[in-house]
């Protein structure tokens, strides 16, 4: 087995770190909560606690995590903005012999969120790169849009923040047999429901799924002009998880 593939070692019954085997040194890709944070692994707990450090998305957030289940491993910094500049430090701190954790804010790296650069570094040096999977939003939101039955789905992640660039890209999908899932932020909900009924008509269908996993977890399903309606008197906190049917097409029952 190459190196970039080597499996680590597998989890304790109990999870712990103190019967574990110590963590071969690499870089393991851990999914964290998406909201409760009771979801998550005892694979994930025991990585994270054994790991030489964690490369964390927004280290104070990952803190409220890794107080929840007493863990007290290091944090390191490592975003969107810095990703490029810690390639180095890790492949260094790898080539010392560590295993380091990455996580993001929520969910799994790499799907909309830092990992990539990352994972495509450390697998190009020839050292280990493993996932430790955890809960998704997209995975989640399919699951709870109950469209797809075995015919699969587009992922678009976060549209194009421009207008035309966003616009183009709607038409380009239209047509799309599959349904489509989009990231979207609070910001931009209102304004992607009158693009989708500018652009795809106003008889598309659309599940949406907000705060998934939280105390005010919301799925809605309709028109972009009844969503909008909906969201007149409903709050747009949240990240947005958008899945557009295909024309013609509705959700199963």
């Amino acid at each position: 087995m190459a190196a970039s593939e080597a499996a680590p070692p597998t989890a304790s019954a109990a999870g712990g770190a103190s019967s574990a085997p110590p963590l071969q040194p690499g870089l393991y890709l851990v999914g964290t909560p998406i909201g409760n944070l009771e979801d998550i692994t005892l694979r994930a707990l025991r990585v994270l606690r054994t790991a030489s450090c964690i490369l964390a998305e927004d280290t104070r957030r990952t803190r409220i995590l890794l107080e929840r289940h007493g863990i007290t491993t290091p944090l390191i910094s490592c975003h969107k903005f810095n990703e490029r500049a810690r390639e180095e430090e890790i492949l260094r701190r790898i080539h010392e012999g560590q295993a380091l954790a990455l996580v993001t804010d929520a969910g799994m790296p790499g799907i909309s969120d830092p990992g990539a650069r990352a994972a495509s570094a450390v697998r190009r040096a020839g050292a280990c790169v493993t996932v430790i999977p955890g809960p998704c939003a997209l995975t989640a939101a399919i699951a709870l849009g109950g469209s797809v039955d075995g015919r699969g789905f587009r992922f678009e992640g976060f549209l194009d923040h421009k207008t035309a660039a966003r616009r183009r890209r709607l038409r380009e999908l239209a047509a799309e047999p599959q349904t489509v899932a989009l990231y979207e932020s609070p910001y931009r909900i209102l304004k992607l429901l009158t693009e989708v009924e500018e652009e795809l008509g106003p008889e598309r269908r659309l599940f949406i799924a907000r705060e998934l996993t939280k105390k005010f977890e919301e799925t809605v399903t309709g028109t972009p002009a009844e969503l909008r309606r909906h969201y007149e008197t409903h709050s747009l906190k949240g990240e947005f998880v958008v899945l557009l049917y295909p024309a013609g097409g509705e959700e199963k029952s």
